[in-house]
């Protein structure tokens, strides 16, 4: 069975990204022009800072300067996160997410964007925003309907106690 070097690079690369506290998300080896990048993207359940991320980028550039994981010729190494619109694949993503605005792609075909609430081993409870005046709607979702989930980025987003007072306000008018 051969591995793949971004396999054998996961190998070599994952123990040292998780001694720094990070989790290693993904690895890609793509050529550009002459020249080869290794992208490498780290997260953590709490971030990663830039302090971090150059930590990180100097341990895995001694790593690599002592192996030939890259093979002799020439590489360029970028060490960086997920971004603000990142996929959500792994449990511990949607866990991250909580609180955040979500695109869903369902297996059914159903697109449907909502607010992670909570995360279980089993599936999220999510709110999905009210249109026009209406409320808005909890929803469950099993891990097993989920075919793609996106983050959305909210320019103007409301924090959870903006949200919550407008709830708050909702409910006291209809009493």
């Amino acid at each position: 069975m051969s591995t793949t070097q971004s396999e054998r690079l996961r190998e070599l690369l994952e123990p040292l990204v998780s001694s720094q506290g990070l989790d290693l998300e993904e690895i890609a080896v793509d050529s550009v022009g002459r020249k080869r990048v290794l992208r490498v993207v780290v997260d953590s359940d709490t971030g990663a800072d830039l302090d971090r991320i150059a930590d990180v980028s100097r341990a895995l550039s001694a790593k690599l300067d002592e192996t030939d994981a890259m093979g002799q010729g020439e590489y360029t190494l970028e060490v960086g996160t997920p971004g603000a619109e990142r996929l959500l694949k792994e449990h511990r993503h949607y866990a991250r997410a909580v609180d955040r605005l979500v695109k869903f792609q369902l297996h059914d075909g159903e697109e449907l964007t909502a607010r992670i609430l909570t995360v279980d081993e089993d599936g999220l409870d999510v709110e999905v925003p009210g249109v026009k005046g209406r409320k808005p709607t909890a929803r469950r979702l099993a891990f097993a309907d989920i075919d793609r989930a996106r983050v959305q980025v909210e320019f103007n987003r409301k924090d959870k106690q903006d949200r919550q007072d407008e709830k708050d306000m909702t409910e006291e008018e209809e009493a």
